[in-house]
């Protein structure tokens, strides 16, 4: 069900529940109809993503909506406050909301609408595609209410705020996906299908065209498969484009860890979801000609299953990656980093000013961070403030780990340039070090996604299941762009 975002002057009469923002300090407004003492009373204390429903004899249903001090209130706690009235509201058809009219410190009217657009949108995610009976949400009309004065403003918020919660839900769909109904094929055809749709010029590089190349980390990986591998360039090209930025997103269609083959777990029922990286990136294109940035940027959806077979690469085997260097694979469930460093070598040979590659790629990201925030690490401190930056204005959270120069060693190989693997400790930069070994001196950022792909539960934003963590913030460092040189390194000391 397509849900739509307007902007009015008034709450219109039809509404079926009408959300209204309480602080946890100052006035009450009139339409609660409660005293603060009472809504206490009631277990509404006005903490950041309260909700409390006050059904009325007649007329709509009104809920008190819970946004903490007003000097705390922030993108992310509107996101979220929008979000839980949006699943609250979920049996209804309409909700009014004064939210996207608050006057909060260090946020414009433009930036308080897009993050309650993007809550209500997301709020509101489900995937049904495989229930036989679904019970989506029967939210169909939002109206966010706002003054003459900020009218305008809201309005571009919420058009931007909705674009970007539709292109989130593109990407979940993908991720959430059963890897059987989206190998690589398919997820080439719905970008063909997409870029059209948004303009976007496309190139598809099938198995033969890879070998052309000497994508030997793509075709290597997909050895064990049925599905043959794809390469989906997309562009998005402005008339006088500042700079180029590369997105390149690791697209394993299903990894089953190959001839190193993963444990029988829930981990391992998630592996669909291990194409994040890919979906992440077509998503952020098919939303650039909506966001305008004035740079060009090309994204690498690098397609492929892992699979075991007789035909599977081996551990032994040596890969010949684009750019000339060569792998000796030690633990084929290390596939990631070698699909990546095709996808990362053609981007620089393609003239990008800067890179940034998002992959789900390994489980010590989870170990060291948790499910709440990703790893990013790069080769240029400049590059990765701005993504940590953008990580800040969207609340995709990120933590910034070294690459610690010692670990480097841990690559070597005794026949090839290097190894895929390095140990079992450290495995997050141990894999950012293998990375960077196709870059060059071209400022790049890497984000592992590992552990922020999914949801366990519906919270805030998240609805259970894909997350499409990466979207929003990709959009953003998009917009926000500043020029980088290359060659500042980055610092010893790292943090938020």
């Amino acid at each position: 069900m397509t849900m739509t975002v307007e902007v009015g002057a008034t709450t219109p009469r039809d509404s079926a529940v009408v959300g209204v923002p309480v602080f946890a300090t100052g006035a009450v407004p009139r339409q609660v109809g409660l005293s603060r003492a009472r809504l206490a009373d009631l277990g509404l204390e006005a903490k950041p993503g309260q909700l409390l429903l006050l059904p009325a004899a007649s007329g709509p249903t009104v809920i008190a909506v819970g946004l903490g001090p007003r000097e705390h209130v922030s993108s992310r706690s509107l996101r979220d406050a929008a979000a839980g009235l949006a699943r609250a509201a979920g049996g209804r058809t309409s909700v009014a909301t004064a939210l996207a009219d608050v006057d909060v410190p260090g946020l414009s009217r433009e930036a308080v609408a897009q993050a309650v657009a993007e809550g209500f949108g997301l709020g509101t995610y489900q995937f049904t595609e495989f229930k036989s009976a679904p019970t989506p949400s029967r939210l169909e009309r939002v109206v966010l209410t706002a003054s003459s004065e900020g009218r305008a403003a809201v309005e571009r918020g919420a058009r931007r705020g909705q674009a970007i919660a539709e292109a989130v839900s593109l990407a979940r769909d993908l991720a959430n996906t059963p890897p059987a109904d989206l190998n690589a094929i398919d997820l080439a055809e719905r970008a063909m299908v997409i870029a059209a749709e948004h303009k976007l010029d496309i190139e598809v590089l099938d198995e033969l065209a890879m070998a052309e190349l000497g994508l030997g980390g793509m075709l290597g990986v997909n050895r064990g498969s049925v599905a043959p591998p794809r390469l989906i360039k997309l562009t998005y090209a402005p008339r006088k484009p500042a700079a180029t930025v590369a997105l390149v997103g690791k697209g394993v269609m299903y990894d089953s860890g190959g001839i190193s083959l993963k444990p029988s777990d829930g981990m391992h029922a998630l592996m669909k979801m291990d194409m994040t990286g890919a979906a992440v990136v077509l998503a952020t294109l098919s939303l650039l000609p909506v966001l305008k940035p004035n740079v060009k940027v090309i994204g690498f959806l690098c397609c492929t299953d892992n699979m075991p077979s007789g035909s599977a690469m081996k551990l032994g085997d040596v890969l010949r990656i684009r750019n000339g260097k060569t792998v000796e694979v030690h633990n084929t469930d290390a596939e990631g980093r070698l699909v990546l460093a095709d996808g990362l070598s053609l981007a620089v040979e393609d003239g990008a000013d800067a890179v940034v590659d998002i992959a789900t790629l390994t489980g010590a990201v989870l170990g060291a961070l948790g499910k709440k925030v990703a790893g990013v690490m790069g080769n240029d401190q400049s590059w990765v403030d701005q993504v940590r930056a953008a990580a800040d204005r969207t609340g995709e959270r990120v933590w910034q780990l070294p690459l610690v120069e010692d670990y480097r060693k841990l690559l070597d190989s005794n026949v090839a340039d290097l190894k895929n693997v390095g140990g079992p400790y450290g495995g997050a930069i141990i894999a950012a070090l293998f990375l960077r070994e196709f870059v060059g001196d071209v400022p790049w950022a890497h984000l592992d996604i590992a552990g922020v792909m999914d949801s366990d539960a519906d919270d805030g934003i998240f609805s259970k299941g894909a997350t499409a963590f990466g979207v929003r913030l990709l959009a953003d460092l998009l917009t926000h762009y500043e020029p980088v040189q290359a060659g500042s390194g980055v610092e010893a000391a790292v943090g938020p």
